[in-house]
């Protein structure tokens, strides 16, 4: 009886491992057998599409270039819908994810314009690139710096003020390269002379040195930063 029983457990034992076995197996293999199955589904139909990440962008021009409707299954292939996505000129990168049983997630980054340069009869906006940004600039409010070329050691420096010094980007007008190398940065009522290689970062003493000519009654053509450890000011 006892050897019985032995042979039992041991019955027993194989048919779990085997069972587990089957299970793994099903998990392994899903990723080939079951989108098929599960986009015949009437119940995994996208019915709603989410747009995450636009500020400039309207949503509704990346739901009509992805071109899905209620008869698209969730499970359709992903990468084709976000290739779609990446054509557009202002998206820097996307991901298309699924929310079951019907919505389609889309999360963009989006190029982010810098400045303007001029275009024919008008102002266009660019990116650090220098790509253009086919975003309304009335629509999307944009108050950016003009620069008169797609120079793009300009228009890279320009992103990095923005990143680094905020307040100081928004009260750029104009930016440009010298012949020489230098960038100017046109203010309000003085320029910025810098070269190229400057630590945006360091810019946010520029506000020191205008707070104390102003105590002093004092008011800059030209703050000159091209200079190691030092700001020189060029008054009238």
């Amino acid at each position: 009886m006892r050897r019985i029983g032995v042979l039992v457990n041991a019955l027993r034992r194989r048919r779990r491992a085997l069972a587990w076995s089957g299970v793994v197996l099903v998990l392994l293999t899903g990723r080939w057998w079951a989108p098929p199955l599960l986009s015949r589904m009437e119940y995994f139909r996208i019915r709603h599409v989410e747009v995450r990440g636009t500020t400039l962008a309207e949503p509704a021009d990346i739901v009509r270039i992805l071109g899905v409707d209620s008869s698209f299954s969730l499970w359709a292939d992903l990468d084709s819908l976000a290739q779609r996505v990446r054509a557009l000129p202002y998206v820097a990168g996307v991901e298309v994810s699924r929310r079951p049983p019907g919505t389609l997630i889309v999360t963009v980054r989006e190029r982010r314009p810098v400045a303007f340069v001029p275009a024919r009869s008008s102002l266009v906006p660019v990116d650090r690139d220098g790509v253009t940004l086919p975003f309304d600039p009335v629509r999307a409010v944009l108050d950016l710096p003009v620069v008169q070329q797609r120079d793009t050691a300009v228009l890279r420096l320009l992103d990095e003020i923005r990143s680094s010094v905020p307040q100081l980007f928004a009260r750029i007008s104009e930016a440009r390269r010298e012949s020489g190398g230098d960038i100017v940065l046109r203010l309000e009522s003085w320029s910025v002379r810098l070269r190229g290689d400057v630590a945006p970062a360091s810019l946010g003493a520029l506000f020191s040195v205008e707070a104390d000519l102003a105590r002093r009654g004092l008011h800059p053509v030209e703050l000159d930063l091209r200079f190691r450890d030092q700001i020189v000011a060029r008054l009238p």
